[in-house]
């Protein structure tokens, strides 16, 4: 009786189960989780500065307490510079009231032309709708015989307006609610703190219980996914303050030049504000642009304000950032715009902040957890196909331009030897898979065979001026043909390696795959100079490659032999044993291998001997 199967045996339901799990853990914990990733992020940032204390002959105490004094002195100096500067800004925007006045009265509607009149129009008509649904007015109440008020006949018991006057609030009051916003800031910065100081001074404490808790068996696997995650988040945090402090720098030039007044307070600020992906730039921008709407006269220097934080945002969100964080972190720059909405969608700005470093902890987890690798592939900026799938693929889909877009872009960067063992030969052996299991209907089957056809006519153009440039004295004085072993794909493969043959100057021939043309080969009549090449695909190259081997040999003994079963990845050794009892003089898996065969007698004289 067959067992049904439980989706409980399955790892990767389990570990989606666990990772949903987590998720919930992270919202429902997130007053906790929060500051714990905060204080985190701080410990790898202050890491290397309590470790060069260490190396100064300090003990790890006395280290982390010295750097946590220097970072919060140095925090707390930049603050209150920061703020004074702003209280002071604040201070002068009075000054400028008559213009703040006129701008706010320029960006009203006009009076004048065709949007002013349709503006009248709808006011004009709104007053009248409004004038035709209100209630007739209440006639004043009439005094009764006691000198008193009474309610009109049609309205008896009208109510009383009654207004609350709120107690006026004393000093306590006033500090408490001055104060209230700032408390739960202040709290969880203390929280990340006391985190970070037990963090930096208990780290290989904290570390080996991890270690433990992982199991003695994964040591070798949890050192390396750490010493990944803490290099990839070291190197982003780096990067991130360098990205964050050059677009302080130029904003704050870009300010001075146009005549911001501060312009240096500015640029700070939307330097350390950058720190909020994707909010903390418009955020800065706001303040500089509303002085410059309060000081300048014209609409021309604060245009040139926004212009300013647009470009630079743009280019550096767009093109700087994605490449730079993309090659530090290892993540692909749609997850970093993805796991950003995640991480605030879940944990609010503060995940907006902390969205790149956990994401890298989750794409490393994801690579040295086999159960978790769906997140390093959905993730990470590793390429999801191998040049040769999208090759296929787009054979597959009949995309011929596309399909040599890509060939050439790889033979831009390789040599032609690798663009047939690496690209084509793979895309070859797919396209075999698919058609003996019946999943290749005969127009794609004939549309792939014949494009790869074309692309090799058009390298053997190409091939005269290589090989004028490159080409070397053959070390192999007699002819070699190389034979199909049993369809179409064999042939094609055959004539790659005739190809890259005739290139080095060898007498290559390459024969089709066509049982009508087999007389061909009598007629060449092959000495032993000469050399038989088989060519082979899997899945069923070993079979016809013996049985063509085997009739080769009977018609032509005093002729060579090797062949070539091309991608085997198998023992070559074991491989040649299936030809008994008439071995081929060698077997090869790759092209290149096959020319270097060819062209060097010293690895033919050892094979021989070795038959010997």
């Amino acid at each position: 009786m067959i067992k049904p199967h439980r989706s409980s045996d399955s790892p990767s339901i389990r570990a989606t189960a666990v990772l949903i799990a987590v998720i919930a853990v992270l919202y429902l914990a997130r007053e906790i989780v929060i500051p714990l990733a905060f204080a985190i992020t701080l410990t790898l940032v202050l890491t290397p500065a309590v470790t060069w204390l260490q190396k100064m002959r300090l003990r790890r105490v006395p280290a982390v307490l010295v750097v946590m004094v220097v970072s919060i002195a140095l925090a707390g100096g930049i603050g209150l510079v920061i703020l004074n500067q702003v209280i002071e800004v604040v201070n002068e925007l009075p000054r400028y009231k008559q213009n703040i006045q006129n701008k706010l009265e320029a960006m009203r509607m006009p009076s004048k032309g065709a949007f002013g009149r349709a503006s009248e129009s709808v006011r004009e008509l709104g007053e009248t709708l409004s004038r035709g649904a209100t209630p007739p007015a209440t006639p004043p109440a009439t005094a009764d015989d006691g000198g008193g008020e009474r309610n009109p006949p049609d309205q008896p018991n009208r109510p009383l307006p009654v207004e609350i006057v709120e107690k006026r609030a004393n000093e306590m009051q006033s500090l408490r609610d001055l104060t209230q916003p700032f408390l739960a800031p202040l709290g969880v910065f203390g929280i990340v703190l006391i985190f970070s100081v037990f963090m930096l001074i208990e780290q290989d404490d904290l570390r080996n219980r991890l270690f433990r808790l992982v199991g003695l068996d994964r040591l070798s696997v949890m050192t390396r996914a750490l010493d990944d995650a803490t290099r990839r988040v070291s190197r982003y945090l780096l990067m991130q303050l360098m990205v964050n402090a050059s677009f302080g720098v130029l904003c704050g030039v870009g300010l001075y030049l146009i005549g911001v007044p501060y312009a240096a307070l500015w640029g700070t600020i939307a330097g350390l504000l950058r720190v909020v992906p994707y909010i903390g730039s418009p955020v800065a921008a706001i303040l500089p642009l509303v002085l410059s709407l309060a000081v300048f006269d014209h609409w021309m220097r604060p245009v040139l304000v926004f212009v300013l934080f647009a470009a630079l945002e743009l280019v550096i969100s767009n093109f700087i950032e994605p490449w730079l964080y993309g090659i530090q972190t290892g993540i692909s720059s749609l997850a970093l715009l993805l796991t950003a909405v995640f991480w605030a969608a879940l944990w609010g700005p503060a995940g907006l902040i902390l969205s790149t470093p956990l994401t890298v902890c989750v794409v490393v987890l994801g690579r040295y957890v086999p159960q978790l690798s769906f997140l390093h592939v959905l993730l990470g900026d590793e390429p999801a196909l191998e040049a040769e799938a999208l090759v296929y693929l787009r054979l597959l889909a009949m995309d011929e331009q596309e399909a040599r877009a890509l060939v050439n872009r790889y033979f831009g960067k390789h040599s032609l030897a690798q663009l047939y063992d690496s690209v084509m030969i793979p895309v070859l052996t797919m396209a075999e898979q698919d058609r003996h299991k019946g999943g290749l209907d005969p127009t794609r089957e004939e549309f792939v065979f014949l494009n790869i056809k074309e692309m090799l006519a058009e390298f053997s153009e190409k091939a005269p001026r290589v090989a004028a440039a490159k080409a070397a004295p053959a070390a192999w004085t007699g002819r070699v043909l190389c034979l199909p072993a049993n369809d179409v794909a064999d042939e094609i493969a055959a004539a790659m390696l005739a190809q890259l043959l005739e290139r080095t100057g060898c007498a290559a021939l390459a024969f089709p795959f066509d049982p009508a043309l087999q007389h061909l080969v009598e007629l060449m009549e092959p000495g032993e100079n000469d050399l038989f090449f088989i060519s082979a695909l899997p899945p069923f190259a070993f079979a016809s490659a013996r049985t063509l081997n085997q009739q080769l040999q009977i018609r032509f003994p005093r002729t060579k032999i090797v062949v070539g079963v091309w991608g085997y990845a198998g023992d070559t050794e074991r491989a040649t044993e299936r030809f008994q009892p008439s071995p081929p003089e060698k077997l090869v898996t790759r092209l290149g291998d096959a020319v270097n065969f060819v062209m060097d007698p010293t690895k033919r004289n050892s094979v021989r001997e070795a038959a010997d």
